[in-house]
């Protein structure tokens, strides 16, 4: 039974990728199983953020609804974003050599810095550690802030959303030590482990400065 629910949740996903925007008939219609049926696989899509609907009126009549994918459901169907990308870095590093490869990682760099000090501009020690771990997480690092003593703190990374990037060029993660170093205004970083290299996690240690 499951692998039947399974499998028309998958062919309505299908069916909204291919033909756009349908109705609740059309897609019974084209499944050949009731419309409480379909409407019983719609609320479940809507539910995890898959699908959703726009009224649509009709000339006479009630309106009715037309059902699309969302952004989430796109992306259930495959992609390759990650090879794409490495093939342009690789065909930029190529046309441009290390010297404009480094250029593009230290620009997004650059970037992120300005959006971080924005963020951590005037606060505390405790204040600006935590809030870059806050930033960190948010942008899907899986971070984990251990403390140490008052003066020290160990950042934890258990994800990179980059990974791929990362373990092809390791600018990616000179120019992230380099952001904390810049964006940590009260406090000295030094990487302790790295997943490029081979470690679980990546690790970096924050301590207050003296004076």
């Amino acid at each position: 039974m499951e692998t039947k629910t399974s499998s028309t949740r998958d062919e309505i996903l299908t069916m909204l990728k291919v033909q756009k925007g349908l109705t609740v008939a059309k897609m019974a219609n084209q499944l050949n199983i009731t419309e409480i049926a379909v409407r019983r696989h719609l609320s479940t899509l809507e539910r995890d953020g898959l699908v959703d609907s726009t009224l649509i009126r009709q000339p006479m009549g009630r309106p009715i609804s037309c059902y699309q994918l969302t952004d989430a459901g796109e992306e259930t169907f495959p992609r390759n974003y990650k090879r794409l990308t490495l093939d342009f870095l690789s065909d930029i590093s190529q046309l441009g050599g290390v010297d404009l490869m480094n250029q593009l990682f230290e620009a997004r760099q650059s970037r992120l810095t300005k959006k971080y000090e924005k963020y951590l501009v005037n606060k505390s020690f405790d204040e600006e550690v935590i809030g870059l771990a806050k930033l960190q997480d948010e942008n899907g690092y899986m971070v984990q802030l251990e403390k140490q003593d008052e003066c020290t703190y160990l950042l934890k990374e258990f994800n990179c959303p980059i990974s791929d990037v990362a373990f092809e060029y390791k600018k990616a993660c000179e120019c992230e030590l380099s952001l904390f170093k810049q964006v940590l205004n009260t406090a000295d970083v030094i990487s302790k482990g790295c997943m490029a290299n081979g470690d679980d996690c990546c690790q970096y240690e924050i301590k207050r400065k003296e004076g």
